[in-house]
């Protein structure tokens, strides 16, 4: 099953740019809007508004809110979102190709 986010929900990411190591996504919506399960690879993730979102997976969910202006990692995952706040979401992900080393922990669902 394809779960590239720009073949699952092409109404909010589209690709900017791509290489060899690296694709470049932007995404954006609007309250209420809900995307189908989809994957990242290990990412940076660069916030151009401020935003509220509930991101799930496998039964669990977690509810962020991240200001506009800020970049922060992502680790590789699966996951729908939801925005859940008031305002639109515009970010830019900074996906990376290289494989990404065995994790030493449990894995982190959305940004840290």
């Amino acid at each position: 099953m394809d779960l590239d986010p720009v073949s699952t929900n092409p109404d909010a990411y589209r690709v900017l740019f791509e290489n060899a190591r690296v694709r470049v996504l932007e995404y954006s919506d609007r309250p209420g809007h809900r995307t189908t399960p989809h994957e990242h690879p290990d990412s940076v993730m660069v916030t151009l508004s401020s935003f509220r979102r509930r991101l799930g997976t496998d039964g669990r969910e977690v509810e962020v809110d991240i200001p506009g202006g800020v970049a922060r990692w992502l680790s590789a995952q699966e996951h729908y979102g939801e925005n859940i706040g008031e305002t639109s979401t515009h970010t830019i992900f900074v996906e990376l190709k290289d494989p990404a080393p065995q994790p030493t922990e449990e894995a982190v669902l959305g940004p840290s």
